[in-house]
C-alpha cells in the first residue's frame, strides 16, 4: 500500500465524514492519500477496498473465481437463493433462465407499456405543484418492473406495497449491523411479511392460469422451479430492478436542475428529434458520477494479487464503482458534470467505466435500464416544465443505491404545447 494510515489520515477521514454527511467522503480521502487498496480501519469492520481498471478487471473477469457474491448479511437474509447473490453453476442455472426476457432484441416490446405507466403516474401532477422525483421516480419503475417481468398490473397495489418495499430497502442498506451482525432487527417482519405474500399470490394465480406468454415469471414456471425459489428471484428483480432505476432517473433530474443550461438543451432536443445524443449523453455522466450500485461486496475465497498489494483469503472485500468513476487519473474534471465526455468518438479506458459491473455477472437487466430511463426521462421533459426547488441541498446518501438525499424536488408545469 501507498501510504500507511495515519492519525492525521484518519482526522481528514471524520473531517470529510462530517463535511459530506456520508462515508463516500472519507472513501475519497483514503483513495486519494493511500491509493486503489487500502483496508477500513475500524474496529470490527475492518474490509479492503479496492477501485481502478485493475481491481474490475480482476474482480469481474480475470479472477473472479477466487471471490464469493454470497455472505452472511441481510442482503443474503433478504433474498435468499436469489440470482444475485449465489454462486457457481446455481447462479448460471437462474441467470440462463431469466435472461431471454431481458434481451436486447425484446425492449421495443415493452416502449408504450413504459410510456403508459409514466403518464399514469404523471396524471396524478398539478400544475404547479411540487413533486419529488424520488418518490415518483420509484412509483414509475415499480409500474414498469411489475408490468415488465410478471405481466403484474401494480397500480392498484401500490399502498399496500409502498411502505413494505421501503422497509425491505432499509433492511439491505448499510447499517449497525456491520459492526455487530447478529444484531436484532425490529420493525421488519410485518413489512417483509407482506412482500412474501404478495409475490407468492402472483406465482399462484399464474399457476392456476397456467400460461402468460413469455415473461420472466412464466420462464421461472417453466423450468420446473419451486415457489420459493421464485419468489427469491422476482424479489431480486423486484428490489434490484426497480431500485437502481428510481435512483438513476431521480440523479438525472437532480443533475439536470444544477445544470439549466443542459436542461434546457435536453428538453428541446426530445421534443425536436426522434433520438437525442445528448439525453443518452446525460445518462452515461449520471452513471459516472452517481452510479446506482457503487460498490460490490464480495468475500475471498483464494488470495488476490494487486499492484498495491494483496488481499487474503477469508476477508471481506469491496470494489467501489464510485471511486473508479471520480478518479482524477482517469477523468478530467473528475467531480464535474460534463455529458460531452460521452460524446461519440470520446471512450473510456476499458474497465474505468463500469455502471453496471462486466464480465459473467455483468447487471442482468443492463440494456433494460437503460432503455428504461430514455423513454421515461424523455417522456417527462417532452410532457412537463421541470422547475427546480432543492437544486443545491441534494447529497447522495448511502442506502441499497446511491441516493440523492432529501430528495429532488421540483415544480411542475404541463407543457400542453408539446
Amino acid at each position: 500500500m501507498k501510504t500507511p494510515i495515519t492519525p492525521e489520515l484518519g482526522r481528514a477521514a471524520i473531517r470529510a465524514l462530517i463535511k459530506e454527511r456520508s462515508p463516500l467522503g472519507p472513501l475519497k480521502v483514503m483513495a486519494k492519500h493511500v491509493g486503489r487498496l487500502f483496508q477500513i480501519p475500524l474496529p470490527g469492520f475492518r474490509p479492503f477496498v479496492v477501485f481502478g481498471p485493475e481491481a474490475n478487471r480482476k474482480v469481474l473477469i480475470t479472477e473472479r473465481e477466487k471471490l464469493l457474491w454470497r455472505n452472511t448479511d441481510p442482503v443474503t437474509d433478504l433474498l435468499r437463493r436469489g440470482v444475485l447473490i449465489v454462486d457457481g453453476e446455481e447462479h448460471d442455472r437462474y441467470r440462463e433462465l431469466m435472461e431471454p426476457p431481458l434481451r436486447p432484441a425484446q425492449l421495443p416490446d415493452y416502449t408504450q407499456m413504459m410510456i403508459r405507466q409514466t403518464d399514469r403516474v404523471t396524471a396524478t401532477w398539478q400544475d404547479g405543484q411540487t413533486v419529488d422525483m424520488l418518490v415518483e421516480g420509484r412509483k414509475i419503475a415499480l409500474l414498469i418492473i411489475m408490468q415488465a417481468l410478471f405481466s403484474k398490473d401494480a397500480w392498484d397495489d401500490l399502498p399496500r406495497l409502498w411502505h413494505p418495499i421501503r422497509k425491505a430497502i432499509e433492511f439491505i442498506s448499510p447499517g449497525a449491523w456491520i459492526f455487530w451482525r447478529k444484531m436484532p432487527r425490529f420493525g421488519f417482519g410485518k413489512s417483509l411479511k407482506v412482500i412474501d405474500d404478495y409475490l407468492h399470490e402472483i406465482i399462484e394465480e399464474r399457476r392456476k392460469r397456467k400460461e402468460g406468454g413469455g415473461d420472466l415469471l412464466q420462464h421461472l414456471i417453466d423450468a420446473g422451479l419451486s415457489d420459493n425459489v421464485i419468489r427469491d428471484q422476482m424479489l431480486t428483480m423486484m428490489i434490484a430492478g426497480h431500485d437502481t432505476s428510481t435512483a438513476l432517473l431521480a440523479w438525472v433530474f437532480a443533475l439536470l436542475g444544477q445544470h439549466p443550461d443542459t436542461h434546457a438543451k435536453v428538453a428541446e432536443e426530445v421534443n425536436a428529434l426522434d433520438k437525442s445524443p445528448l439525453l443518452d449523453q446525460v445518462i452515461k455522466e449520471t452513471l459516472r458520477l452517481y452510479p446506482p450500485i457503487h460498490i460490490g461486496n464480495r468475500r475471498v475465497a483464494e488470495e488476490i494479487h494487486f499492484d498495491e498489494g494483496s488481499v487474503p483469503a477469508g476477508g471481506r472485500m469491496f470494489y467501489s464503482i464510485y471511486l473508479t468513476h471520480r478518479d482524477p487519473s482517469i477523468w478530467e474534471n473528475a467531480d464535474s458534470f460534463c455529458p460531452a465526455r460521452f460524446a461519440r468518438g470520446r471512450a473510456a479506458p476499458p474497465m474505468s467505466y463500469v455502471p453496471f459491473g462486466g464480465g459473467p455477472r455483468a447487471c442482468i437487466g443492463a440494456a433494460f435500464g437503460q432503455a428504461e430511463a430514455r423513454i421515461v426521462i424523455a417522456r417527462l421533459l417532452q410532457t412537463f416544465h421541470f422547475e427546480p426547488v432543492n437544486p443545491n441541498q441534494i447529497r447522495p446518501y448511502m442506502g441499497a443505491t446511491l441516493e440523492p438525499r432529501p430528495g429532488v424536488m421540483m415544480r411542475v408545469e404541463r407543457s400542453y404545447g408539446g
